[in-house]
């Protein structure tokens, strides 16, 4: 009779096999995408559900493509606000730092919890299904990736795999919502990752596709941007579409400045923080009232105004009505992404510009149609990120190869822009906000863990500073060391002496040794990250630095030398871990 191994030495066989065994790794990656694209759609489902429930939209429509909408149910936005506060409060989550894929994959490893997710993915549905003007994008990604880094940590795979997990559970996400794999896999590639690599092209591929297969099959209804193009595009127009990638690149830099403005004034606003979602819901009262197209993330809006043909001041107006919506909802608390946000605003500016440039030559110059969709690639690009992800939006929706040579003429000059001038995302914008200093999500977490504390060379026992120089020479002959890390009478750090200074012609050898010290008012922090620690050196000079803890006293020294190789030595293994060598 055949022996029958255990569970757990099961386990540990397919998790070797899913570290060393890159066919097992596509395997597992499919399944993260089936079930991430399963997660995409019952969230979808709650918040569509929660907006039935309160407004009253009919089966098939969103919010932003209705009509009107009585005034006594607007009275939902300052309610979800007040449920959105309970929720915060029953989670706790104000007490901590919830992290998102991004930050995982910059800072973490790749590693995520699963409270921490629900709690995002919670606060976004109950934003998005009472009416908020933010998408569920952050909601649909936020799960995607905890289920990549829940799953790998439960594999125990290395880091770079892990990461690229993450990213395939994000892109899975996307592509289930959207169902348009390509530009979720980019996505993943782009935004989540932070790099094309050899290892994660499959493993990404093979889970946005199954994410997008599950949605598929259980009859979700994909924000699919059904579109034509419109006049064929010229090799001309290429300039001025590059002219309305600089115009989206200012309004992208201007939104993100404006959500982080209204912040700081909604906190400025007397009375208890957990009431801020509630005021910002009667604000959004009558932005609603003007237009539904502020309401929620605008998939139904952008849709009816791709569709039919809307006049110049209809769309200004639903252009100023959406982004003052979006920068309200998320500056008063409300929780949620600006990724579909940014595609219905680029499309109003976008049509808008179309029209205006036409009015001013006096004959059409760009399609209205083309400007509206390549306009919606940019500004989604000065605002997420992603060049090749909006592009790939726009070739899945139309299939037009020329217009989307056009698509990304205009993002990688709205990526430029904002990357040269801002040089932030709106999800990394957040970040450096919040103190940190990630610009992408490539993996820089190694950086956080080289620390001065533990570079540096311990020194017990600090040289006094009030010692003669005749008595520093008896102590430390020439050649005995290099440097000698001074303190004074309390302990506190006061400089580094050379004995190579102290025995220069003409010295006074009754002088204390203080007097030859340099550095005095140069040291580091123990917390201080290894490129804070070089820009220390560049700054400050010198060889070696001393290390000194809250009370001024000595820990130890740091070498420049030393610093500069275990850097290069980490971007080697971080490049070596990349491309899979």
């Amino acid at each position: 009779m055949p022996r029958i191994e255990r569970p757990t030495v099961l386990l540990n066989r397919f998790q070797r096999w899913a570290r060393s065994n890159e066919s097992v790794f596509i395997l597992l990656a499919t399944a993260v995408g089936a079930l991430a694209g399963l997660l995409s759609v019952i969230q979808g489902g709650i918040a569509r559900g929660l907006q039935h429930l309160f407004y009253g939209t009919p089966s098939g429509v969103h919010l932003s493509a209705m009509d009107r909408i009585a005034t006594t149910s607007l009275i939902a936005l300052p309610i979800g606000g007040l449920v959105l506060a309970g929720f915060t409060w029953a989670t706790r989550s104000r007490k901590r730092n919830l992290v998102d894929a991004v930050e995982a994959n910059a800072l973490h490893g790749g590693r995520m919890t699963l409270g921490d997710s629900l709690i995002v993915s919670g606060q976004t549905i109950i934003s998005n299904g009472f009416g908020a003007s933010v998408g569920l994008e952050a909601a649909y990604a936020q799960m995607g990736a905890a289920t990549g880094s829940i799953v790998g940590q439960w594999m125990k795979l290395r880091r770079k795999d892990l990461r690229n997990l993450v990213g395939a559970g994000t892109g899975a996400a996307i592509a289930a919502a959207f169902g348009a794999p390509l530009a979720g896999a980019f996505y993943a590639f782009e935004i989540v990752i932070g790099a094309y690599t050899p290892s994660s092209l499959a493993p990404v591929a093979a889970a946005a596709l199954s994410g997008t297969l599950v949605a598929q099959v259980l009859g979700a209804q994909p924000y699919v941007i059904s579109a034509q193009a419109g006049l064929p595009v010229e090799p001309h127009h290429f300039l001025v579409y590059a002219g309305l990638g600089a115009v989206c690149a200012l309004f992208g830099i201007l939104l993100m400045l404006a959500v982080s403005q209204m912040e700081r004034l909604a906190r400025l606003l007397p009375g208890p923080d957990w009431l801020r979602p509630a005021i910002g819901g009667c604000v959004m009262i009558p932005l609603a009232m003007w237009t539904p197209q502020a309401l929620s993330a605008g998939h139904g809006a952008l849709y009816t105004n791709l569709a039919f043909g809307v006049p110049l001041g209809v769309l200004l107006a639903a252009l100023a009505a959406k982004a003052l919506g979006s920068i309200v909802s998320l500056g008063f608390g409300f929780r949620g992404g600006l990724f579909f946000a940014s595609l219905f605003l680029g499309s109003l500016l976008g049509h808008a510009f179309a029209i205006i440039l036409a009015n001013a030559v006096g004959h059409v110059v760009i399609d209205p149609r083309n400007g509206a969709l390549v306009g919606m690639a940019a500004l989604s690009v000065a605002v997420i990120g992603g060049p090749m992800t909006m592009a790939m939006i726009v070739l899945e929706a139309t299939h037009d190869f020329t217009l989307t040579g056009a698509v990304l003429a205009a993002a990688l000059v709205s990526s430029t822009l904002v990357r040269e001038t801002f040089g932030y995302s709106f999800s990394t914008w957040r970040l450096h906000l919040r103190g940190e200093t990630v610009k992408s999500a490539r993996d820089v977490g190694w950086v956080k863990t080289l620390t001065a504390g533990s570079m540096m060379r311990r020194e017990a026992n600090p040289t006094p500073a009030d010692i003669t120089i005749a008595e520093f020479r008896r102590r430390f002959p020439l050649g005995s060391t290099s440097r000698v890390v001074l303190a004074d009478g309390e302990g506190h750090y006061a400089g580094i002496a050379q004995p190579s200074a102290a025995y220069r012609d003409g010295i006074d050898e009754s002088a204390e040794v203080r007097t030859i010290a340099r550095a005095q008012d140069a040291a580091l922090k123990p917390d201080m990250d290894i490129v804070a620690v070089m820009r220390a050196f560049d700054t400050l000079g010198g060889d070696e630095l001393a290390v000194i803890g809250p009370d001024r006293g000595v820990l130890g020294l740091v070498s420049e030398g030393y610093v500069r190789r275990r850097y290069a030595e980490e971007i080697e293994k971080a490049q070596r871990d990349l491309f899979g060598e």
